[in-house]
């Protein structure tokens, strides 16, 4: 995994993101101070997408997150042998904003 893609938005694994968020809500961190793991990637213009499909293609994956913004990066991460998708990829936008549109859009989705 790139080291600058940290913001990580896993389909197959929102339940243990919401679970995060509850126990910090329950212990009082409001997830925009530095005790929140929301504020170690606040600035990532970048999203690991797990669980997808593994016929899709760039261009699939390129028209899904191009909606929320213009895409400077996409990764679909291919097995090396067969060239076959893995069913994850790092989607990098040019704005940080677009990363919060993806993320609040997206989060969840099957």
């Amino acid at each position: 995994r790139s080291s600058f893609c940290t913001l990580l938005v896993d389909m197959q694994n929102v339940r243990a993101v919401q679970k995060v968020t509850e126990q910090e809500l329950a212990l009082g961190i409001d997830g925009t101070g530095k005790d929140s793991w929301h504020y170690e990637h606040k600035d990532s213009a970048c999203v690991y997408v797990g669980g997808l499909p593994r016929d899709l293609s760039e261009g699939d994956v390129c028209v899904i997150f191009s909606q929320y913004g213009e895409i400077q990066d996409l990764r679909l991460v291919r097995d090396r042998d067969t060239g076959e998708s893995k069913g994850f990829a790092f989607v990098t936008y040019q704005d940080q904003r677009s990363t919060i549109l993806s993320v609040d859009n997206l989060n969840g989705a099957t």
